[in-house]
Formats: C-alpha cells, structure tokens, sequence
C-alpha cells in the first residue's frame, strides 16, 4: 500500500492553505505604502496559491470546479493587490469575471445557488484588490467569506467552509476594530 493510499494528501494541502489563510485574515489590517511589505498580503497571496493547488486537486478526484474558480480569481487578485494596481483597472477586471462566471454557472448548473457563491467570491476579490487597513476592504471580505462558507456547506467542502469561516470572523473582528472609535492618548 503506497503512502498517497494512506494519508489524504489533498486535505492536508488544503488544511495547510487554510491555516496559512485564516492566520492572514487574523493578522492587524493597517494601512501600509506597499503592498508588498504586508504580512497579511503575502500570507494571503501564498494562502491562495496553496488553496488553488488543493482545490485542483479536489476537483480531479470528483469535487466542484468552482473551488477553481474561485481561487483562480483570488491568486489574480492577489496579484493585483500586491502589485498595487489601481481600482480602475482590477475593478472592472473582477466585475467582468463575475458576470462571466455567473452567465456560465446559469448554464451549466440548475438553481441559483453557485450566484451566491460567485458572488462570495467576488466579494474576496474586491477584498483583496482594496487598500489594506479599510472598512471596505474588511467588509467585502466578511461577506464574500460568508457566502463562501454559506455554499461550501452545501457542497459538503469541510476544507472551504471551515476557512471561509474562520476568515470572515476574523474579517469581522478586523471590521469592529476598524470601526471602533478611537480614544485620544492621555495629556
């Protein structure tokens, strides 16, 4: 018996680009002059990449392609956010991938349930593409994690639900900090 028939090597990818994920999403969200100085940023960008290999991975051995979907467009997102790319551009890009992944999913799938999921995954996107220490990105990330989690419990994906999550609470927590109003420092 070989070791790939003893140990579930997909959910240990997947378990390990979660963990990689939800440790960016806990990470402080400050704003920051380049991307690419950011912690949270990297952890998120090489998260992604890692989740894309398990989601391959899974929908090879008969899981749902739209785990593809969504962690191709979120490693393009990552690109865009650590290169900094303006809202003008990577905007209307996501916005076209959304509306291209929703034509699609209505034609191949029956129901409106993968619409909920896509546009969970735009709302990632948006996240990612947005300035670090925001509302805007924290609350984009909130709602498309819980949209996420929201589908991936239907297509009984433990690895996605239990990041995405974790990811839009810690998302969350991030939101309430950034909304929080600041005391000024004693005299």
């Amino acid at each position: 018996m070989s070791l790939s028939h003893m140990v579930d090597i997909p959910g240990i990818i997947g378990i390990a680009g979660g963990v990689i994920l939800v440790a960016g999403a806990a990470s402080p969200d400050r704003p920051i002059l380049r991307p690419v100085a950011s912690l949270k940023n990297w952890l998120f960008a090489v998260g992604g990449f890692v989740m894309l290999v398990y989601s391959v991975m899974n929908w090879r051995l008969g899981g749902s392609v739209f785990f593809v979907f969504l962690e191709g467009l979120v490693n393009l997102s990552s690109v865009f956010m650590m290169l900094d790319t303006d809202d003008r551009i990577d905007a209307p890009i996501i916005g076209v991938a959304t509306v291209g992944l929703i034509l699609w999913s209505l034609r191949l799938f029956p129901g409106f349930r993968t619409i909920l999921f896509i546009l969970g995954l735009a709302g990632v996107a948006v996240g990612y593409c947005s300035d670090a220490g925001t509302r805007r990105r924290e609350t984009a990330l909130l709602a498309g994690s819980a949209l996420i989690a929201g589908f991936s419990y239907l297509e009984h994906n433990w690895i996605f639900l239990w990041l995405n999550f974790f990811f839009a609470v810690f998302s969350l927590s991030q939101l309430v900090f950034l909304i929080r109003p600041r005391r000024p420092a004693a005299p």
